[in-house]
């Protein structure tokens, strides 16, 4: 539910409305929320590099004289996290001599690289944003998104000044994985004292204006649905009809997940929904 946090903390500051995000090419028949990011405009990879820079070029230059404030969120990792695939980081790093992570993956720096080359000349800074979960509360899901299960999600945010990130792609793509390192130790240490620290803390109130619109749109929604199926409730097949639709696309959805977990959906290499880097467009 990684993306969804990151959704909530631009409502927050505002960007929800220009928030884009680079995402693997199956997410968009993801029913409902796949299709939403479709509509948004969001970069969609097919994890074919050859084919994946062009991509990625011509999505970065549309940025460019963009009208407002935006956001683009890149999971650096490139997968969900797995035991079997945080193993298969460590494997890699330790042949590479490189330092063991604990709690990430070994990042995909090509895509970051590339969004920071082509925005850099109006891309003012680079978020790096860390999500975790406090021991004793439960992992957000999509069944507990409908139960309601309440829980709690701590985020901590380092801002990068553009003007301070290398010029080189080398040199990026080491900034890259350093950032993860660090990214890993913060992590560590949040297991130890359950939390980034109160001396960090700091509360980003809820805007007014967003929940006017969300209001306005759901009242809207709801009016518009129970013209079009209210016809459906007043018999037995409708009401089937119905919940049999709701029940697929939630089974489809499930689906989805449970594939986007699995070890053949990507090359064993990176981690969870823990992590993303954004880079902020506000001039």
């Amino acid at each position: 539910m990684d993306w969804l946090v990151g959704w909530v903390l631009a409502q927050r500051v505002g960007c929800l409305g220009s928030t884009r995000a680079v995402m693997k090419k199956s997410s968009k028949f993801l029913p409902v929320v796949g299709w939403s990011m479709w509509f948004s405009e969001y970069t969609f990879l097919e994890r074919d590099w050859v084919k994946d820079e062009a991509i990625l070029k011509e999505s970065f230059q549309s940025f460019k004289g963009f009208p407002r404030p935006f956001w683009l969120a890149l999971f650096v990792e490139g997968t969900r996290f797995t035991e079997a695939k945080l193993q298969a980081a460590q494997e890699h790093a330790a042949s590479k001599g490189l330092p063991i992570p604990r709690n990430v993956l070994i990042p995909r720096t090509k895509g970051f690289v590339s969004a920071v080359t082509n925005l850099r000349s109006f891309m003012p800074a680079v978020y790096d944003i860390t999500i975790a979960i406090p021991k004793g509360k439960p992992s957000p899901t999509l069944l507990g998104l409908i139960n309601r299960q309440p829980t709690t999600v701590q985020v901590h945010i380092r801002r990068y000044l553009t003007s301070d990130l290398p010029i080189s792609e080398e040199g990026l793509a080491l900034w890259c994985k350093e950032t993860f390192m660090n990214k890993d130790d913060l992590l560590e240490k949040h297991k130890i004292v359950n939390g980034f620290g109160d001396d960090l803390r700091k509360r980003i109130a809820k805007p007014v204006g967003p929940l006017l619109i969300v209001l306005a749109w759901s009242a809207f929604l709801l009016f518009t649905a129970g013209q079009i199926f209210g016809p459906l409730l007043s018999s037995w097949v409708g009401i089937a009809w119905i919940f049999g639709t709701l029940a697929t696309i939630f089974f489809l959805m499930q689906v989805f997940i449970l594939f986007t977990q699995s070890e053949r959906s990507t090359p064993v290499r990176q981690v969870p929904q823990k992590r993303m880097i954004v880079v902020d467009g506000s001039q």
